[in-house]
């Protein structure tokens, strides 16, 4: 598994690393076909705008000028000027008209929605503007968002006006044509986004699946291995006193038959609460957990379970001091739970200890809650084991992984019966100083009823 996993990790970032790659290609690729594409169709569609222009300029302009109304009369010399004067598509058309021909044109070649400006100019007078739109020139002069075309405007050949009008061109503009033809690709650019981030987060789920089955991996081995070595030790031990009472001296000493049966029955209760803690764990894992609740003095638990804590604390040369300071200590809790969980927490905190263990727990309230509060001046915890001391089967590096017993199951224990009772759980600790735990659970709304 640790040599597989590096080998998926590379080749799947090399695939997605590809395929994204791939994406922004066609994505580019894409958006310059359509751009021409667009342009083609404006081209088209200025071509017959200019083939209509063109039309009416290769007629006597003159004749059909609207300025020229009937009944009007002018000076014969003022008639000879007009009549020489070349003719323009600014004589025959208004601006108006021309984006009317244009949008039209537009319509036909399926470029309906494209904005456009546009100006005629005449080679009299040096090109100037005969007609412009409003916002043309602004647009014209902004080169790098916006693309002009232009179209020549000239008399069909052959005919008798070839010569003697002057010579015009329309020039167009589309403004952001860049952004017009992404707006188009949109949905076609969201959905390989789209399609792209499904196969990110597919990659993400894959990895961090493959990690936490490394990680369970690991956790079962470590499992096994601290299962095997705390079933042992009683078995061996059993297996001692079973071979010592079949010694004929023994059977015949009623005191040293005693010792050894009392020895095995210790070690068999030994066993049955690994296996009970064992299949608490599984329980928890199936949250099948019931919980009995009623109502517990919290102060009576503590008590209870520090006493039980005697001899082991004995043999660590131990103090306790009690600070049970909070005036109302009753609690709505599942009573075993409870105290296992209590008893959880100060079995730890003997067994992370050198000697002269110096165990200080205390009760406080803080509104509507009491505080229970669990120190020790032991070994402490880095940073990296507070993050995961309550993760399941996890147990702090000592040095030599079995020098202190158990699964690693404890604190998880209690973590879950902290959040079945709805409460609350924080550690701190620093290394070589000592660890405090806390938890704060609601207090009781109900009165406790007092036997009569």
């Amino acid at each position: 598994m640790k040599r597989i996993l590096p080998v998926i990790i590379i080749l799947i970032t090399a695939s997605l690393i590809g395929i994204i790659f791939i994406q922004v290609q066609w994505i580019q690729s894409m958006l310059k076909i359509k751009e021409e594409q667009l342009a083609e169709k404006v081209t088209k569609a200025m071509d017959m705008v200019g083939q209509d222009l063109m039309e009416q300029k290769g007629t006597l302009p003159n004749l059909k000028n609207p300025k020229f109304r009937p009944g009007l009369v002018l000076p014969s010399e003022q008639l000879l000027n007009e009549l020489m004067r070349p003719s323009t598509i600014a004589k025959n058309y208004t601006s108006f008209e021309i984006d009317e021909k244009l949008r039209k044109a537009f319509d036909l070649n399926g470029i309906k929605d494209t904005k456009f400006e546009f100006a005629i100019t005449s080679s009299v007078g040096l090109y100037q503007y005969e007609l412009k739109s409003k916002n043309f020139l602004p647009e014209y002069e902004d080169t790098v968002r916006n693309r002009a075309f232009v179209y020549l405007l000239q008399v069909p050949s052959g005919s008798d006006y070839e010569s003697l009008v002057p010579e015009e061109r329309m020039i167009l503009v589309v403004p952001n044509i860049k952004h017009f033809v992404f707006t188009q690709l949109r949905w076609m650019i969201g959905g390989a986004i789209l399609f792209t981030l499904i196969l990110c987060a597919a990659f993400y789920v894959t990895l961090n699946a493959l990690l936490r089955q490394k990680k369970l991996s690991e956790i079962k081995n470590d499992f096994i291995n601290n299962m095997t070595h705390e079933f042992k030790t009683p078995l061996a031990t059993i297996s001692l006193a079973v071979d010592a009472m079949r010694n004929e001296k023994v059977l015949q000493d009623k005191q040293k038959m005693d010792y050894f049966s009392g020895i095995i029955k210790e070690e068999n209760k030994r066993m049955n609460k690994q296996v009970e803690t064992i299949l608490q764990a599984s329980l928890m894992d199936r949250q099948e957990i019931q919980l009995n609740k009623k109502l517990i003095h919290v102060h009576d638990v503590i008590r209870a379970v520090i006493d039980n804590f005697d001899l082991q604390m004995a043999d660590k040369n131990a103090t306790d001091e009690m600070q049970l300071n909070a005036k109302n200590d009753l609690i709505e809790a599942d009573e075993v739970h409870f105290t296992n969980l209590i008893s959880n927490l100060v079995d730890n905190a003997v067994k992370y200890s050198k000697e002269n263990l110096l165990l200080k727990l205390s009760t406080s309230n803080a509104g509507k809650s009491i505080l229970i509060r669990i120190e020790d001046n032991g070994i402490g915890m880095s940073k990296e084991t507070q993050k995961r001391i309550f993760e399941k089967f996890y147990r702090a590096h000592t040095g030599n992984i079995h020098n202190v017993k158990g699964f690693g199951l404890g604190l998880s224990y209690v973590k879950t019966m902290v959040d079945a009772h709805e409460g609350k759980i924080k550690v701190e600790s620093t290394i070589g100083k000592g660890t405090v735990f806390t938890i704060e659970m609601a207090l009781s709304h109900k009165e406790e009823k007092i036997p009569a």
